[in-house]
């Protein structure tokens, strides 16, 4: 058997069967395997069950007492639209076969059948599923490169900072990663899923900043069709979407209050509810949460629940801007010209010492991020062998000269230079929203529009 089979993530699998003998005998088969493993014996059982579980994979009898299996193929998949459904039945058929994959079905499985045929059967939905999940990763770091993924660092600080992310990746205790914007929360986060045991199951990543409190709730805990104005469908949601793995909750801090309540209940109790809808639901995600708030001044403000940010602080990890590693300034500028150089088709052999002291001594607000988007531009521009401080923005070599107001310049270069100084200087995106008088979804976008995200 290929490693592809063997090495199958642990699934969750829903058996409806109305012989309580069969769904005993399936349960024990799968169970031996690590899955976790629920059993009914309805159709309409069934269709509660995915309401309150997201499941893998279905087995589904074709004959249920007073009930034809058939039915409730599009119903499942409706409500499971991720899981793979294998039809079992003692009267097979050609037609019942070809009746069932027209339904929607992975796969059809004759009675009696081998212990191995069933384990089979789920090694192969669990490589589909780890696929899956890597084409997902693949896709959205398709036009993104990482090169500080290695973690390679000579400061004490981010060297802690990494030795305790391996330390907590295997565990299931809530991590809390506390660092301005650019210093690589996200980035970090993924690298503690990666080596984690869930590394097989979904990631995902919610901005609690990007969006208003409606469409945050929608968004993390889903919403069933006609919940709200716009709901023309229904939505599960992230955390329905990364049962199984890990979701990192984004600028947490800037998480509104009416939510609160209800991520700490999930954190507490694993347990919520859809928009619009008041079935309780049940999901296997760890939570990981970051910001680059003070979440403690932020509590004493009543900005941030007390109880929350005790839940969501069981390991705090924090990551030192930039300007306090100023030994991996120049290592790191390297790696990045090597990946920058081929992400650009260009050829540049490194930095002029002049230019390579001025990223030293430069203080770096937008600290990784920032350092990141310099040196691309720095390739993009250079035609000879090495950058060179021409290469560099104006800020890194040199007094900044800003507008000042009455200046005969457009409007809009008089907000971004304020805009960016404010963000330079604000301890999170909330507090510089607040100095600034702005939503902070507006200010996410700016943040964007700026290149400073």
């Amino acid at each position: 058997m290929s490693r592809t089979l063997e090495r199958v993530p642990n699934l969750n699998i829903l058996i409806v069967d109305d012989e309580a003998n069969i769904r005993r005998t399936m349960a024990m088969c799968l169970e031996s395997e690590g899955h976790a493993v629920t059993g009914v014996d309805s159709g309409l059982a069934a269709i509660e069950a995915t309401d309150r579980r997201v499941y893998d994979l279905i087995f589904l009898d074709l004959r249920l007492e007073n009930e034809n299996g058939l039915d409730f193929i599009p119903r499942l998949l409706a409500a499971a639209p991720s899981a793979r459904i294998v039809v079992v039945t003692a009267y097979a058929s050609i037609e019942s076969a070809v009746a069932a994959i027209r339904s929607g079905a992975f796969d059809f499985l004759a009675k009696p059948f081998d212990p191995e045929q069933i384990r089979l059967i789920a090694r192969q939905v669990g490589a589909f599923r780890r696929l899956e999940h890597e084409v997902t990763e693949l896709r959205s770091d398709l036009d993104r490169v990482h090169p500080e993924q290695d973690f390679q660092t000579a400061c004490p600080a981010m060297q802690r900072a990494v030795e305790m992310a391996r330390q907590v990746a295997a565990a299931e205790a809530t991590v809390l990663l506390n660092g301005e914007s650019g210093t690589g929360k996200t980035v970090l986060v993924r690298a503690i899923h990666r080596w984690s045991p869930r590394a097989g199951k979904p990631f995902a990543v919610v901005s609690c900043a990007s969006l208003n409190p409606e469409l945050l709730e929608s968004e993390l805990f889903g919403h069933i069709k006609g919940a709200f104005t716009g709901a023309v469908r229904d939505n599960p949601g992230r955390i329905a979407a990364c049962e199984g793995g890990t979701l990192l909750l984004d600028e947490v801090g800037d998480l509104p209050p009416p939510i609160q309540p209800k991520l700490l209940r999930f954190l507490q109790d694993r347990e919520y509810e859809r928009v619009g809808q008041s079935i309780t639901r049940h999901a296997d995600v760890r939570i990981i949460a970051a910001t680059g708030a003070d979440l403690k001044q932020a509590v004493a403000n009543e900005r941030f629940r007390e109880d929350l940010y005790y839940r969501l602080n069981v390991i705090p990890i924090c990551l030192p801007p930039l300007r306090e590693r100023r030994e991996d300034v120049s290592t790191m500028a390297d790696r990045l010209l090597a990946v920058l150089n081929q992400a650009n088709r260009k050829h540049v052999e490194g930095f002029t010492a002049d230019a390579r002291a001025t990223l030293q001594d430069y203080r770096w607000p937008g600290n990784i991020r920032e350092l990141r988007n310099v040196v691309e531009r720095a390739v993009i521009l250079c035609r000879g062998a090495r950058i060179g401080t021409e290469h560099l923005p104006e800020e890194l070599v040199g007094p900044r000269q800003l507008v000042r107001l009455g200046d005969p310049v457009p409007l809009s270069t008089i907000e971004e230079q304020h805009i960016r100084r404010i963000l330079a200087s604000a301890l999170s995106l909330q507090a510089a929203a607040e100095i600034l008088d702005v939503d902070p979804a507006t200010l996410w976008r700016r943040r964007k529009q700026y290149g400073l995200e």
